[in-house]
């Protein structure tokens, strides 16, 4: 039995409220069932969009395009967004290792207290502690530094001695005033009342007093290993690049507040 293969024809008529499209329908008989109606869609663009109509056919090509027609509605579909988040843990590993914030309140609680009651100066409160280790940094730990390459480089035995007994006693007396002075800063952040852990001078120092401890025991440990002294040299080093950095951060906080 033939089947019918001709599609319904159709009108529309403008309308300032609604488009209406009058479609008739056909019938065709295929083995004495009614076959279902097809949706068929009709051109559309940007400005206009077209009622769909019927056809009155089955054909396998129209089964193909709108297969075409989803996968490329799902090509067109939104771009997927991709967010990088970069994250360092170091800041939170040192702080995670240090008592916390509100135990170091209550102990230093007293003392914080007794400086307030001596009504000092606001700018010696403030700038006090940040002048006291500028020049610990620059007068100890800078000659020390410079005696410490100059037990290394130097070829004249009497400079050489004199700076082996100079430089320990320097860089000890700078690793002595950065504790103290650490106690210090803690007391002047308490008493403007600001948070004392959460900057990045605080993490700084505390990294720099533990490398400062290393450091202090490596001297001991030169005899049975010579190889250590080019260790204690680089680490030296480090150190003090870190408190340069620790310092520039330390300026940055006071200007803060």
């Amino acid at each position: 039995m033939a089947v019918a293969n001709a599609s319904t024809t159709f009108t529309l008529r403008t309308s300032p409220i609604l488009p209406v499209a009058i479609v008739p329908h056909c019938s065709p008989i295929s083995f004495g069932t009614p076959t279902k109606y097809l949706p068929f869609p009709l051109y559309a663009t940007r400005k206009r969009k077209v009622l769909f109509s019927q056809s009155c056919a089955v054909k396998k090509e129209i089964s193909e395009a709108d297969g075409e027609g989803d996968a490329q509605l799902e090509e067109l579909g939104e771009p997927a967004e991709t967010l990088l988040y970069s994250f360092s843990p170091l800041p939170l590993l040192v702080v995670a290792a240090l008592p916390g914030a509100g135990t170091v309140k209550s102990l230093f609680g007293p003392f914080v207290e007794l400086v307030k009651s001596w009504n000092l100066p606001d700018w010696l409160v403030h700038w006090g502690h940040p002048g006291n280790m500028a020049v610990v940094l620059f007068a100890m730990g800078g000659y020390g530094t410079y005696l410490g390459f100059r037990i290394r480089y130097s070829d004249d035995l009497e400079e050489k001695a004199q700076a082996k007994d100079l430089h320990p006693k320097l860089l000890g007396g700078m690793f002595f005033f950065f504790a103290l002075g650490a106690t210090g800063g803690i007391t002047s952040l308490l008493t403007s009342d600001k948070p004392i852990f959460e900057s990045p001078h605080a993490v700084t120092g505390f990294i720099g007093l533990t490398l400062l401890t290393i450091q202090t025991i490596l001297p001991a440990l030169f005899e049975g290993n010579p190889g250590l002294r080019n260790v204690h040299g680089i680490l030296g080093s480090g150190i003090m690049t870190l408190f340069l950095i620790h310092a520039a951060l330390g300026l940055q906080l006071g200007l803060s507040y």
